[in-house]
């Protein structure tokens, strides 16, 4: 799939629409044999996969428990099989920011929420935001200390970059930037930028893509200046509209179908869903991908009617 995501990103009109599905964890543990049918009629988008419950290994953020991570936060999960929260949060005011050891793991390790995120979990939203809005030290110094550490991950890996890079820092909320783009583009922009431009700078070849969520169609500009050559947005956050006036025949976009509309469309309004957004943003030269994930919310028969829709629609031609 790499080699057809890259003629994407660079319109060099590749075959298909590159797709992308993912069934968390929580899919499988709820629905097992009855899901397992369903993955088997569409090998090309699980590459086979069997279930095994006795075998079926994931992330440990989506064990039930708590689990702290190499800053001290701790993760929470009352799921099993689905993502766990931070509920413990190691900066507990201003003065811990300057108190704040980075850590010596230099695994490599880039989880999803590596910058902006990795701000709110240490800190909390509320804190984070006070920060944010008070604009003094404080706030720098954190981030400062958050992009060190991942400056010196991005040592670990740039060795072993092939030809997609693949990042994850949700940036948006709902409707808008929590900081706004004034502060984003102050604060966090220089950040991507050095991180990105490190890659860039090593093996220029390299495609970077960026999934991120929520509301950020105003700083998807800002984003490719950054070094990032295809963005994963959510379509209800950002509205189909404005993913096109920003992004069509200029910044790939690896579309997030309608996650919160899942559980509750009928298979006949998903099928249309998935039409909508392929109609909207196809060009033969490519520039679109989709991404289907699939969570423990939503009726088996929906799950079909979203499989075998983008099935169809991988091949539209316009």
């Amino acid at each position: 799939m790499a080699s057809l995501l890259a003629k994407a990103i660079r319109y060099e009109f590749p075959e298909t629409i590159p797709v992308s599905v993912f069934a968390l964890p929580a899919v499988w543990l709820k629905y097992g044999e009855a899901f397992q049918k369903i993955a088997d009629r569409y090998p090309q988008f699980f590459g086979g996969f069997q279930y095994n419950p006795n075998q079926f290994q994931y992330a440990p953020t989506y064990h039930a428990g708590t689990h702290t991570d190499e800053w001290g936060c701790v993760w929470s999960n009352i799921q099993e099989g689905m993502e766990a929260i931070v509920t413990g949060h190691p900066v507990k005011s201003e003065e811990d920011v300057y108190a704040l050891n980075i850590p010596d793991d230099r695994s490599g390790r880039f989880p999803h929420g590596f910058m902006y995120l990795r701000l709110l979990d240490l800190c909390g939203f509320e804190l984070a935001m006070t920060m944010f809005a008070e604009e003094d030290e404080a706030i720098q110094t954190l981030v400062d200390k958050v992009l060190t550490y991942n400056c010196a991950q991005m040592e670990v890996i740039l060795p072993h970059l092939g030809e997609i890079a693949s990042f994850g820092d949700d940036l948006g909320m709902q409707n808008a930037l929590a900081i706004g783009p004034v502060r984003w583009r102050k604060y966090l922009k220089p950040c991507y930028a050095r991180l990105y431009g490190m890659i860039k700078q090593a093996k220029p070849d390299t495609l970077v893509y960026m999934h991120t969520d929520g509301c950020i169609h105003e700083i998807i500009p800002d984003l490719a200046e950054c070094g990032v050559d295809m963005v994963n947005p959510q379509i209800r956050a950002n509205g189909l509209d404005n993913l096109v006036r920003v992004c069509k025949g200029k910044i790939p976009v690896f579309l997030d179908l309608d996650r919160q509309l899942f559980p509750f469309a009928t298979p006949v309004q998903l099928k249309e869903h998935v039409r909508e957004c392929v109609e909207a943003l196809y060009l033969p030269e490519g520039g679109l991908g989709l991404n289907l994930e699939l969570g423990a919310d939503i009726p088996l028969e929906n799950m079909e009617a979203l499989l075998e829709a983008v099935e169809t629609y991988r091949h539209y031609k316009g």
